[in-house]
C-alpha cells in the first residue's frame, strides 16, 4: 500500500498560506481518482481541521531554519528532504508519493503511480533543472543520500552555482542526476503554466496540474477547476 504524502506548516511571510480545507480537498481528490489501497498523510505543526481520512503526523524540525538559497521570500522547504531518510519506512511504509498542496487531480492516477521503478521524478517543465518538487515517488529509503548528503551550508550553494532553483526540489535534482525515471506532459502531469492559454480547458490527457502559491487551484475560476477542486 503506497503512502501519499502531503505537508502543511506555517509559513509567516510567504505569498500564500496553506489551510486545512487544502489538505482536505488534496485527500478528498486522491480518494476519487486513486483507487487503489492507499493512506493519505499530513505532516503538520497544526491538524486543527483535518479530516478523518487524514492522517497527521507532527512535522519535524530537521533542516527548518536552513533559508531558500535564491531568496525574494520563496519558501524553504528543506524538511522534506527527510522523506528519503531510510528511518521513513517505518512510517510510512515501503512506497510513498509526495504531493503539493497546490494540484488539481483531474483523472485516473493509477497510471502514475502503479509504476514500478524505484523512484520517478516529474521532470521540471521548461527549466535547466531536471526535477520538480512538486510530485515524487519512491521506494522509502531509496537514494538515501539525498538525505544523508545533505550540508546546510555547502549544499544550497552548490545547487546555485549549478543554476538550480529553489530548495529542496535543488536539491534533489543535483543529487539524483539527470538518470531517474519521470513523468512529463505525456504522462499528463502539467504544470498551469505551461498550459495552452487561455488554460480555460484542461490539454487532452491530463491527469493532474500543478499550479504556483501565485495562482493556486482556490484562487482559480476556470470551470475545469470548480469542477475537480473539491
Amino acid at each position: 500500500m503506497i503512502s501519499v504524502v502531503t505537508f502543511k506548516w506555517s509559513t509567516p511571510g510567504y505569498r500564500a498560506t496553506f489551510e486545512a480545507r487544502h489538505v482536505n480537498v488534496l485527500a478528498a481528490m486522491v480518494a476519487r481518482h486513486y483507487h487503489r489501497p492507499h493512506r493519505f498523510v499530513c505532516f503538520t505543526d497544526d491538524p486543527t481541521g483535518l479530516a478523518s481520512n487524514v492522517e497527521a503526523l507532527p512535522i519535524w524540525d530537521d533542516l527548518a531554519a536552513v533559508p531558500n538559497p535564491t531568496g525574494g521570500g520563496r519558501p524553504s522547504c528543506y524538511r522534506r528532504l527527510k522523506l528519503w531518510s531510510p528511518g521513513m519506512r517505518g512510517v510510512l511504509g515501503e512506497r510513498f508519493v509526495c504531493l503539493d498542496l497546490d494540484a488539481v487531480v483531474v483523472d485516473d492516477l493509477a497510471p502514475l503511480w502503479d509504476r514500478t521503478e524505484d523512484v520517478v521524478m516529474w521532470r521540471a517543465p521548461r527549466v535547466r533543472w531536471p526535477y520538480n518538487g512538486a510530485m515524487f515517488m519512491a521506494e522509502t529509503g531509496a537514494r538515501p543520500h539525498v538525505w544523508t548528503d545533505f550540508d546546510a551550508v555547502d549544499s544550497p550553494r552548490r545547487t546555485v552555482a549549478a543554476g538550480y532553483r529553489g530548495s529542496d526540489q535543488a536539491w534533489m535534482s543535483l543529487a539524483l542526476g539527470a538518470g531517474e525515471a519521470t513523468w512529463d506532459e505525456s504522462d499528463g502531469v502539467w504544470f498551469y503554466g505551461a498550459m495552452p492559454k487561455p488554460r480555460d480547458r484542461l490539454p487532452a490527457g491530463a491527469r493532474i496540474v500543478f499550479t504556483t502559491a501565485s495562482t493556486p487551484p482556490w484562487a482559480l475560476t476556470h470551470q475545469w477547476v470548480l469542477e475537480h477542486w473539491r
